[in-house]
């Protein structure tokens, strides 16, 4: 692999003929970036991240392959959606006068031409035989947005190219997507797509089945609290508690922003009023500090606390909507300057502790997002400066409790806690044990520690292997606390039970929520030797959090663990006060952690357990004893 060097034209990109441009830095020669607004930060983070995607471009023509693809560090690959950069680099290119972006563009689509575009029309996922070709629609959108806003810093020669490959994508998209094509992302990202390819190319049928697209769409946002179903099969119907197929990280990073573009585009307004209301649902989602809490999402396997690992981001749908809402520009702004904190060296980690824990970032998450900054920049949205002081997000307020029956999920807001409990019983497909259930505590975040627990895939697999990290750590295991029994090297565990049930009082000034579950293996099945009934309970108050599991008693007592990782990066000091306290302690604040039963610690490699999803380190403490009690109290 060769890392970006000064590039020398060839044929390949010669004539392109960039116009000389004088436009004003966004800072003045010397001054440091004052990260005061949305565009300030956008562009700065834009700046950071497309130097490093252009270091990584390989420009040695004798890595024939890969020349001209950006190099993934962390896979050791070029990925195929990797020519969505295209439309950042043009962007830049015309914001600096810089003609290196134009050059990288030029030599990214040279590589998509010959690396993943079919005679079909359509371009693959991955340079693998029978990849998937679905992502075609991402491409197009990307190249068409280079065209639409960009077109003239082109040569003749490659805008026709460009232009007539684009028609070729427009006909495959056309001819093979409909409304149950694929999870709902693709129809509903195929809405715009289209759009779009008809406005640039003058082709009616191309709008006409975009409309079409967005208002099918439409069905699939729910009646009761206005999610986007579709994230998995079966599509139409509903799990046996009712609940529909959602992923929060697809559908506030991909699907949702398209609706979104496509509306604006055609000033659709019945399908701007449908998507601003779910919107303003998924919005309920966000913590304070702009993670997304997908702990319970279908595809929660690609979460990644900021959002999705290959989707595009919530600007895009949040700041162009800031005019019906102005607390999404908020989550825009939020959920930027997170991701800000998870870059480093100019590229996007996927998770808050991924640089901690030193894991190498996946190229993906930069090159995805990178599309969503541009697109807010491009259109002028980011530029409105909204006064974010008088604007509260829902999960900022301590309002008690809120339940979602389309997810069967409940949030909690008690003093500065903040919490997600969860009995969804719709898994991915047709895979299991996946995100948490069985009235699992998937999210206990406090306004000073941030995260304190967090759940993770139950059985961390690769769904999507070329869009995931391999865990190759000697002791993983999930990071969500709960009940767990192992027999003959089968699993048992409470958060897999996709038929527990969860109540939620008010007494005495607490928020108390109680779970019915069982000890069940991943296909559901109990031990051979009976059920195991559980009740575990979380109890909130303004000071502390108590979590209480119990089980049925029987043979396999002895086994049983009651399991508590709490999020805790590796210069954070864990002190073992006594064998039934501890503290944990970072920069910001002191967990305290105190229990009825002596505490002990499963084996890690280094102190700590990393997850990938959603990219935390944990300490994994558990209990042996039946009527567990834990305590958990932030100072």
């Amino acid at each position: 692999m060769t890392s970006r060097r000064s590039f020398i034209k060839t044929s390949a990109i010669a004539g392109t003929g960039l116009i000389a441009l004088r436009i004003p830095a966004v800072f003045g020669a010397g001054q440091s970036p004052v990260l005061a607004n949305l565009y300030t930060l956008s562009y700065s983070l834009l700046q950071q991240w497309a130097a490093a995607l252009l270091n990584l471009q390989i420009t040695d023509a004798t890595h024939t392959d890969d020349y001209g693809g950006i190099w993934c560090p962390a896979d050791k690959v070029v990925h195929g959606r990797v020519g969505d950069t295209i439309y950042p680099f043009f962007y830049l290119a015309e914001k600096t006068g810089d003609h290196k972006y134009i050059d990288a563009a030029v030599l990214l689509y040279r590589w998509m031409e010959r690396r993943v575009s079919q005679p079909d029309g359509s371009w693959l996922n991955d340079p693998v035989k029978d990849s998937w070709k679905g992502i075609t629609v991402f491409g197009a959108i990307a190249l068409a947005e280079a065209v639409k806003n960009h077109g003239q810093l082109m040569d003749t020669q490659f805008k026709n190219d460009v232009t007539a490959r684009l028609k070729k994508a427009g006909d495959f998209i056309y001819s093979y997507f409909n409304i149950d094509y694929g999870n709902i992302n693709y129809p509903v990202t195929a809405s715009y797509g289209l759009s779009l390819l008809g406005e640039i190319l003058d082709v009616p049928q191309f709008k006409a089945r975009g409309k079409e697209l967005a208002h099918q769409a439409l069905q699939f946002i729910s009646k009761k609290d206005g999610f986007l179903y579709g994230e998995g099969d079966p599509y139409y119907q509903t799990s046996k508690k009712g609940c529909f197929s959602v992923d929060l990280g697809y559908n506030v990073e991909e699907s949702l922003p398209a609706l979104v573009l496509y509306a604006r585009l055609a000033n659709d307004t019945e399908v701007l009023e449908a998507v601003t209301r779910s919107l303003q649902t998924h919005m309920e989602f966000m913590l304070p500090d702009g993670g997304w809490d997908n702990s319970w999402g279908t595809r929660n396997y690609k979460w990644t606390y900021w959002g999705s690992r290959t989707s595009d981001g919530c600007q895009t749908a949040y700041a162009l909507l800031a005019n019906r809402d102005e607390r999404f520009y908020k989550v825009a702004l939020k959920n930027t300057e997170l991701m800000l904190q998870c870059t480093k060296g100019g590229l996007l980690y996927g998770g808050p502790q991924y640089i901690a824990h030193e894991v190498t970032p996946c190229v993906h998450h930069t090159f995805s997002h990178i599309k969503a900054l541009t697109t807010i920049l491009e259109y002028g949205d980011a530029k409105t400066t909204i006064n974010t002081e008088r604007l509260t997000l829902p999960r900022e307020t301590a309002y008690g409790r809120k339940f979602f029956a389309d997810i069967q999920t409940w949030l909690i807001a008690k003093g500065n806690y903040r919490a997600t409990i969860t009995g969804y019983d719709r898994e991915y497909k047709k895979t299991t044990n996946g995100h948490a259930s069985g009235g699992a505590l998937t999210m206990l975040w406090h306004q000073k520690a941030g995260p304190l627990m967090v759940a993770s895939m139950n059985d961390y697999q690769l769904y999507e292997a070329h869009n995931m990290q391999v865990d190759d750590d000697p002791f993983p295991m999930p990071l969500t606390p709960r009940i767990e029994l192992k027999l003959n090297d089968i699993t048992y565990m409470n958060i897999s039970d996709l038929s527990a049930d969860i109540s939620v009082e008010e007494k005495d000034g607490q928020l108390i929520a109680t779970t019915h579950s069982k000890l069940v293996d991943k296909n559901q099945q109990s031990p051979a030797s009976g059920e195991v009934n559980c009740v575990v309970s979380y109890s909130f108050t303004s000071e502390k959090v108590i979590l209480k599991f119990s089980h049925d008693a029987g043979e396999h007592d002895a086994a049983i663990k009651v399991i508590f990782p709490v999020i805790a990066k590796a210069s954070s000091s864990v002190d073992v006060l006594t064998d039934n306290s501890l503290r944990v302690s970072n920069e910001l604040s002191i967990i305290k952690i105190s229990t009825n039963h002596p505490i002990k610690q499963l084996p890690t490699s280094n102190g700590r357990v990393f997850n990938y999803v959603p990219g935390f380190e944990a300490v994994p403490f558990y209990i042996e004893r039946n009527e567990a009690v834990i305590e958990v109290e932030v100072v």
